[in-house]
């Protein structure tokens, strides 16, 4: 009997022992153990060389650890100590130590996402970048306005933009900007594929060529519709050797963008980009454009249209000729309504 009685006792002794141990085992492991708002995740940053105690009081000058006891403990146990790497890492409201330091110790970074689209200027790529990530503003544009840099990918200050495949891409905060332009550059070689870079020489042109039209066919029209039209009628100029006179590329020149009807005032200005000053084309895209309109370009309409010009009716189309006669009279028309609407 009593020793039934002490097997009893040892056994709910045991039972309490090993609750109390599971619970503290889970409280180590899985229970949130930080200060974060749910709607406000904290960003730790660890630069390169950190030791295991420059982590920790990056942690504690931020108050983000409630219970340092048992996120040491974890730590050591995980051997984190030995294994710190540098990185942007996000730490959520629900996370335990566990799922934090197995993020931390294997070095699982949470990247930026960085979206390119459609920037015009080099100092907008360089703004939108260094918004989206760690990079200085400065140091972006200085590499891009840099035709020594930029040569190492086949570009030139002018050309720069063209390296840019719309699209958003994953960049870890320990990425260097050359190695970030690395990154744009293997974008760009996968998106111009052989059967690409075969239409683009069917027209003559190479493929930085391709992106300086395409960015003027854009800046001409959004409409998917017209777009490959309107990349005929300056195919048709450029075969001609007939200046372009591309109104976006005067306001490009101008970088006043908010320019709305170009007059003889602006066409006059001496820059390489006024295509009514110049024949061919400018010696650079005047904005980043969406992939699709590269493709509007390559496979461009064949006509015999020369002319092109909005239509009155201030909708996204545009009226073609093939003469000056029928030129003058849809400029004349789309003139009456700019000056009805006192656009000037």
């Amino acid at each position: 009997m009593v020793s039934n009685k002490r097997i009893k006792i040892f056994i709910l002794v045991f039972s309490l022992v090993s609750a109390m141990f599971s619970y503290y085992v889970w409280q180590v492991f899985k229970t949130p153990n930080f200060r974060v708002e749910a709607n406000q995740p904290f960003e730790l940053f660890i630069p390169k060389n950190s030791t295991y105690e420059s982590v920790l009081d990056t942690l504690k000058k931020h108050d983000v650890v409630r219970d340092q006891l048992s996120f040491r403990f974890l730590a050591k146990v995980l051997n984190y100590p030995e294994k710190v790497r540098p990185g942007r890492y996000v730490i959520h409201s629900e996370m335990g130590n566990w799922e934090l330091l197995r993020k931390l110790r294997n070095g699982r970074q949470d990247a930026y996402k960085v979206v390119i689209n459609n920037f015009r200027l080099k100092e907008d790529i360089a703004g939108r970048i260094a918004k989206q990530t760690d990079y200085d503003s400065v140091a972006i544009y200085a590499m891009l306005d840099s035709s020594a840099l930029m040569q190492k990918w086949g570009f030139s200050s002018e050309t720069s933009p063209a390296i840019f495949v719309p699209n958003t891409y994953e960049v870890n905060w320990t990425t260097t900007f050359p190695e970030f332009l690395d990154k744009m550059n293997k974008a760009y070689v996968k998106f111009w594929t052989s059967k690409r870079k075969a239409e683009a020489q069917k027209l003559g042109l190479t493929p930085v060529q391709v992106s300086i039209l395409a960015s003027i066919v854009y800046g001409e029209s959004k409409n998917p519709k017209e777009q490959a039209r309107v990349a005929g009628v300056y195919w048709n100029r450029l075969q001609a050797n007939m200046p372009l006179q591309a109104d976006p590329t005067v306001v490009f020149a101008w970088k006043d963008f908010t320019i709305k009807r170009v007059t003889s005032k602006y066409t006059a200005l001496n820059s390489p980009y006024n295509t009514y000053r110049n024949a061919g084309l400018p010696p650079g895209p005047i904005s980043i454009v969406p992939s699709d309109v590269i493709d509007k370009v390559l496979n461009l309409e064949h006509h015999q249209y020369i002319y092109f010009c909005a239509k009155a009716d201030f909708s996204e189309n545009h009226a073609f000729a093939v003469t000056y006669e029928e030129h003058r009279k849809n400029a004349a028309d789309y003139q009456k309504a700019l000056d009805q609407n006192k656009i000037h």
